[in-house]
């Protein structure tokens, strides 16, 4: 049964392995997008591929038609954020950086997660990009606990992007506009989990809760500006974006990345 801890769905054990069903496909959509993200593609083909792999589960894409959306995956390219509308006109080409955001709803259960992929052989700035993003991501989801508050997922974000910076050299932009979001029967669902902040804020997490945790980061700037489509949003400057995202329940045991591909 469904109950709500101020505000936020909480899940039984039953229900979170339920919505482990819909994050495994998409783990499975992802992998296949990931085999296919090579020079010469276009994000049109990827999102088809995308869909088809969701629809033989006999799941739904959770984007397609959501507030009018067109595709089954965001697919932002190199400047774009995230909410990239895929297209069989923009095709893909050697060095660059493509995230790729893909949701499933499976018997009513959301999963939700994003990567970004290089195309091809990749700047090691863009390289050390994703990883600072997909590192701050990990860092966020380790503090999806029981007991611990919110924004200690968002501070630990934060943290990570900062080290990763001095690390490589170099500031990334850390994206606050935009960022993680309880889920469940909905995709998105309070609480709004930002991607910066002071810890010890915010509600208590509690057993049953899930998140998605999605650091997105830039090159440059933070700064963004949506496009005339009301959907893709870019890097004000023009430097390239990451976006990392996994879908995570807090159980007894700590946190379960429910879109963690399957384990071999």
């Amino acid at each position: 049964m469904l109950r709500r801890g101020k505000g936020i769905e909480l899940k039984s054990r039953g229900e979170i392995e339920a919505m482990r069903a819909a994050g495994l496909v998409v783990a499975r959509a992802l992998a296949a997008v990931r085999e296919k993200a090579v020079p010469g593609a276009s994000t049109g083909e990827l999102d088809a591929i995308a869909e088809q792999v969701i629809r033989d589960a006999g799941a739904v894409p959770s984007f397609k038609g959501y507030h009018g959306f067109p595709g089954s995956i965001c697919a932002s390219l190199n400047e774009k954020v995230v909410h990239g509308i895929p297209s069989v006109r923009e095709v893909l080409s050697e060095g660059d950086l493509l995230s790729v955001d893909c949701g499933a709803i499976l018997d009513g259960w959301h999963g939700d997660s994003a990567v970004t992929l290089a195309i091809g052989e990749i700047s090691d700035a863009d390289r050390a990009l994703s990883a600072a993003t997909e590192a701050s991501m990990w860092a966020g989801i380790e503090k999806v606990r029981a007991g611990n508050r919110l924004t200690d997922i968002s501070h630990a974000v934060e943290t990570a992007a900062v080290s990763a910076a001095a690390a490589d050299g170099h500031d990334y932009g850390i994206i606050a506009e935009y960022g993680g979001h309880g889920i469940g029967t909905q995709m998105h669902m309070e609480p709004f989990l930002p991607n910066l902040g002071k810890p010890g804020r915010g509600p208590k997490l509690r057993v049953g809760m899930a998140l998605a945790v999605e650091p997105m980061l830039t090159g440059g700037t933070a700064e963004t500006e949506e496009l005339d489509d009301a959907w893709t949003v870019v890097t004000a400057d023009g430097s390239r974006a990451a976006h990392w995202e996994h879908t995570v329940a807090i159980t007894e045991d700590g946190p379960w990345v429910l879109t963690a591909p399957e384990e071999a």
